[in-house]
């Protein structure tokens, strides 16, 4: 019988969407994962910019602050887009902040955004609407469907490199040159 022993959490892991992927919240994405255990996945999808940046958010919110910010914000998934999601360094002191490694913290509460309009928040962040989930079993689903590649996060990537770069930064962790993929499935 079957039992935990063979679950990897993806946790701090990057999914690189195949090409065949052709799911339109998905598509050419790279989503980090910030939680993966027996009872499914969350993670937000990095790669995709929305319309909005984050000084237009924090008026909606009625945040003020001294500093401007232009940074656009990312459609983190197709789930609940009505809620924020801050992907950051630096635990801080913000009342809804879940640790996905010792140094990445996604927090959902309103304090960090006051926090980053005052200039007193993280300095490296992403900011996203929605979030990507996937029940029990259904991730692990897609892996075997071939729907995404997986490689350990990197950090830089997520807070130092362009969206416009991300995918093919990400690819290049595993060594492969985005001019190779193929939409084309198949198992070895």
């Amino acid at each position: 019988m079957a039992g935990n022993d063979s679950f990897s959490s993806l946790k701090h892991h990057f999914l690189i969407a195949m090409p065949a992927l052709k799911d339109s919240n998905f598509e050419h994405s790279i989503t980090y994962i910030c939680s993966h255990d027996d009872n499914g996945a969350m993670g937000l999808v990095l790669n995709q910019p929305t319309d909005l940046d984050l000084s237009e958010v924090l008026e909606q919110l009625e945040i003020e602050g001294p500093h401007g910010h232009d940074r656009p914000v990312l459609l983190g998934g197709p789930v609940h887009q009505e809620h924020g999601f801050i992907l950051h360094q630096g635990k801080g002191d913000w009342r809804s902040t879940l640790s996905v490694t010792d140094n990445v913290h996604i927090s959902t509460s309103k304090d960090i955004l006051t926090s980053l309009a005052q200039g007193t928040g993280p300095t490296h962040y992403k900011v996203a609407l929605g979030y990507a989930g996937w029940d029990a079993g259904q991730l692990e689903q897609e892996l075997i469907d071939n729907s995404w590649l997986t490689v350990e996060a990197s950090e830089d990537i997520i807070f130092n490199t362009p969206e416009k770069d991300m995918y093919s930064a990400a690819l290049k962790l595993l060594g492969i040159d985005e001019g190779f993929l193929s939409s084309d499935a198949g198992h070895a």
